[in-house]
């Protein structure tokens, strides 16, 4: 085994796994038809899955054997989507009072949770890129601190017009720096509703005396926070609409994570920013009409030609979107699906099926894998997080 990178030789001894059978009749592991030479190496370097625990709280067990999970398929950003809406579960030393969001006590992480999360996936070749979603999808961070929302009738989005808003981005930032090591962080930045900011009188004075807009507004809200966590030494990932609405103001190392239109990476390259691809029809895992032959047929590069544009898709990242899923539910949502994705960020194009009837066979073992590896993958057959249709043999469902 020859890498150059411990994390190289762990994928690489991952492939290796997938050679080895128990013979039952020796009883002792073989590897068959060997010698073997095997010559491989990752086609995107940023190869991610989301998990949500603000919709539903993952316990600490369940997310290391979604971690582990991840190993067997070579994947290795986990986005960890902690805090959004419906909870803040996460401890902030500097502003103690957030996690009052979480749904209940015993629904929570410390901070020693977390750095126990990142050291975790670490020792398997997985980074940990952390998300706090502003200023949109925060409703949570008033909990414990009120002074957040716009007001106490119209709670989101965070208040644009109070300097403690980024006293807070800026404490949570900090102490993200002391436990999520790895060089991104996400700053979400979708789906923001604006209307609470000119409908309270308050900010609506400050935005006349500022002379803005809401658009304006929202621009001036993404780029300040753009700004902390460049001063805490993050590279910055944020949404597809930030990029739909401001995208020459974003800064340079910004990363574009497309997940609405089609058509919206080749725009971010073209631009010259980099991008992650997670496409909603076709990448997200909580969709679960959307069956393994789609999730493997979405490819990253659609429509780049341009060399140096394509090497701007850094990857790409299936989404695990925490409505519909808790601990019971989790590990059949996303695998055997997950898979055929990561088997499209993995292997070089050329050597990709062009028919997904050519890759049943081996997704089908790899689900049996992950089966005999203590992984609750669901059957191949079906949508997402389907049963078994009647008694039969693994390779066969």
């Amino acid at each position: 085994m020859q890498a150059q990178t411990v994390y190289g030789a762990l994928h690489g001894f991952q492939t290796f796994s997938q050679l080895c059978q128990f013979n039952f009749k020796s009883k002792v592991i073989e590897v068959n038809m060997a010698p073997w030479t095997i010559i491989d190496q990752p086609r995107f370097s940023y190869r991610g899955l989301l998990i949500d625990t603000s919709r539903h709280y993952l316990p600490l067990p369940v997310i290391k054997n979604v971690i582990d999970s991840m190993t067997y398929a070579k994947l290795n950003v986990l986005h960890w989507h902690i805090v959004d809406t419906q909870s803040f579960p996460l401890e902030i030393p500097s502003y103690p009072k957030l996690w009052d969001g979480a749904y209940s006590t015993s629904e929570r992480y410390t901070a020693a949770d977390a750095a126990e999360i990142v050291s975790y996936a670490q020792k398997r070749g997985i980074n940990v890129l952390a998300e706090i979603d502003v200023p949109g999808h925060a409703l949570s961070w008033g909990v414990g601190y009120p002074s957040l929302w716009p007001s106490k009738d119209c709670q989101q989005p965070l208040d644009v017009s109070n300097e403690f808003t980024f006293k807070v981005i800026d404490g949570i930032l900090s102490d993200f720096s002391k436990i999520f090591e790895f060089k991104f962080v996400h700053l979400g930045g979708d789906e923001v509703n604006t209307s609470c900011w000119t409908t309270t009188p308050r900010i609506s004075r400050w935005l006349k005396k500022k002379g803005m807009n809401e658009s304006q507004a929202y621009e001036y809200f993404v780029l300040r926070a753009q700004d902390i966590a460049l001063s805490h030494g993050y590279e910055i990932v944020n949404w597809e609409e930030t990029f739909v609405n401001f995208g020459k103001k974003l800064n340079p190392k910004t990363i574009v994570h497309n997940w609405l239109a089609v058509g919206l990476t080749q725009q971010v390259v073209a631009s010259g920013l980099r991008c992650i691809v997670s496409n909603q029809e076709k990448w997200y895992l909580d969709h679960l009409d959307t069956t393994w032959e789609e999730f493997y047929l979405n490819e990253p590069l659609r429509n780049i030609t341009n060399l140096n544009q394509q090497k701007l898709v850094i990857g790409g990242e299936v989404c695990m979107w925490g409505e519909t899923i808790d601990a019971s539910d989790i590990e059949q949502t996303i695998w055997p699906r997950a898979a055929a994705a990561a088997e499209r960020l993995w292997t070089p194009y050329d050597k990709l099926a062009k028919n997904p009837r050519q890759v049943t066979g081996r997704l089908a073992h790899f689900r049996c894998l992950l089966n005999q590896r203590g992984v609750a993958a669901a059957p191949l057959a079906g949508f997402g997080r389907s049963s078994p249709r009647g008694p039969g043999s693994c390779y066969v469902q």
